[in-house]
């Protein structure tokens, strides 16, 4: 299979990644700069900053006398390098080996990729687009040969495909530049007049050896396809996936059982093999008719345990529907943690949340209720009632501080407080009665005011007197007034939660 490389150049890539985060810097003049003994360099600017004659290399000061409104940013090291990672993680979906070309590039190897998006000009063309609709700036080309293709992105006015064998062709009307040489050749080049690769590409290699050394040498055999070229791929973390594809299409529920059974016992086994445990997964189901049904679970710790696995994905089979058969299942992985290994217990006792057993119910309650059924809440330091108190991320989650035990809290806490009617004798003095959702509740006890301030370095905003009271019927409520005493029918009382 023929070799075909593509060029990937960012060549406002810094200025491009801000705007996208900050589309407001767009048509606006500003540049990122580093310390450079003592003085501060330009690294990157925007296209605006460019119009004034201002490139990279200038100093800070320099440039700010001549745009004096210049925004300056300051460059971090090795963010360039990230941004670019990052990127070619997401080309990946166009060719498995990509590369970061730093300062401002990508380098895939598209060898036997194109043919999947038509041919070679859809292939660059959905990249280009693609690119483009994310913000970036972006120039590219397809060559037999990295140095080609490199040079054709960096020199070439459009995206460019070159035919394969055709580097020589190719190279002839570009610059010296484009064959990645070193600032020192470049510049005996330029002193010489060859400042294309047309002018010296015919001299006898060992006329250029001893004036050039052996970079331009090197270099040309990589453009020209006569030296090889490796690139050093991103390593992409493997997903926690496998795949079981069918003889036989899949139809029934018996069916859909063992690949189940098949795909959690090859997961769990690499799972457990490294000392973690599943959070979330889902099963990918395709059908023959092009249909995708996923199907996803979740626990409340990691875990690699098979049987409880497969009882949670049990939970959810009458939901795929197989019709005409399915052909392949997918099961991933979407999110793991570290395991800890369970510690003998050498007596009987209360394990509370570190009940497996617990665990396990709450996963298949939640499987099949839902995930916003069942929450565990943890403390929160705040003294206002509304923030007092938080979802915990997970059952094993610490909390940071103890439930407040000075003062009584409802068992249940509105998520709102909900305006309630109020018959109250003098200020200060616990309600008669109060009407709520139509019923009215005559108060037989009743304990309070408690004056909650709110947090003023968060809200500013009335303070509220809570009363616990009791009606007739024995039922606890947390009511409150907002504010200062205004009469009767000028204060407000809303009731905030339900005791036990």
């Amino acid at each position: 299979m023929q070799k075909r490389f593509v060029s990937i150049w960012f060549p406002r890539l810094m200025s491009d990644w801000i705007v996208i985060r900050r589309p407001e810097l767009l048509n606006t003049r500003f540049v990122f700069a580093t310390q450079d003994h003592g003085r501060k360099l330009i690294t990157a600017l925007s296209a605006e900053t460019e119009k004034y004659g201002i490139r990279t290399g200038t100093t800070v000061a320099d440039a700010k006398a001549i745009v004096a409104d210049l925004e300056v940013f300051d460059d971090k090291p090795e963010r360039a390098e990230k941004l670019l990672k990052a990127i070619g993680n997401w080309c990946i979906r166009f060719s498995p080996i990509v590369a970061v070309d730093l300062p401002d590039g990508l380098i895939l190897d598209v060898s036997g990729c194109t043919h999947l998006w038509g041919d070679e000009q859809d292939y660059l063309r959905e990249i280009h687009t693609r690119l483009r609709d994310k913000g970036y700036h972006i120039q590219l080309a397809m060559a037999d040969t990295i140095g080609t293709a490199w040079a054709l992105s960096h020199f070439a006015k459009h995206p460019t495909v070159m035919e394969s064998g055709q580097q020589l062709h190719a190279l002839l009307s570009l610059p010296a530049a484009a064959l990645r040489l070193e600032a020192g050749t470049l510049q005996r080049l330029q002193k010489l007049g060859l400042n294309q690769i047309s002018s010296f590409i015919n001299m006898p290699r060992s006329v250029l050896r001893r004036r050039f050394g052996e970079e331009l040498l090197l270099r040309l055999s990589q453009a020209l396809g006569i030296e090889e070229e490796s690139i050093i791929p991103i390593q992409v973390i493997p997903p926690y996936q496998e795949r079981l594809p069918s003889l036989e299409p899949i139809r029934t529920a018996k069916g859909i059982e063992i690949a189940i059974q098949l795909l959690l016992e090859q997961l769990c086994k690499r799972l457990k093999e490294e000392g973690i445990g599943l959070r979330n997964a889902r099963l990918t189901s395709y059908r023959i008719d092009g249909r995708i049904i996923t199907t996803d679970i979740g626990t409340n710790r990691p875990s690699h345990h098979i049987h409880h696995l497969f009882k949670l994905f049990e939970l959810k089979i009458q939901s795929i529907e197989p019709a005409l058969g399915i052909d392949l299942f997918v099961m991933e992985a979407t999110k793991v943690e570290p395991i800890s290994p369970e510690q003998e217990v050498l007596w009987a006792g209360d394990l509370g949340l570190n009940n497996q057993g617990l665990t396990e119910l709450l996963d298949r309650l939640t499987v099949k209720l839902g995930n916003d059924v069942i929450h565990r809440y943890l403390p929160a330091e705040h003294y206002w009632p509304e923030r007092s108190l938080r979802i915990a991320a997970s059952i094993h989650e610490k909390a940071a501080s103890g439930w407040r035990s000075d003062r009584p809290r409802p068992t249940q806490l509105l998520r709102h407080p909900e305006p309630v009617e109020v018959t109250a004798p003098i200020p200060d003095y616990p309600p008669m009665l109060f009407r709520y959702k139509g019923n009215v509740h005559h108060i037989k006890k009743a304990d309070g005011p408690e004056r909650i301030e709110r947090e003023w370095w968060l809200e500013h905003g009335e303070h509220r007197d809570y009363y616990q009271v009791e009606d007739e019927d024995g039922q606890r409520y947390w009511i409150f007034r907002s504010g200062h005493y205004q009469g009767e029918k000028g204060s407000r009382w809303f009731i905030h939660g339900y005791f036990a």
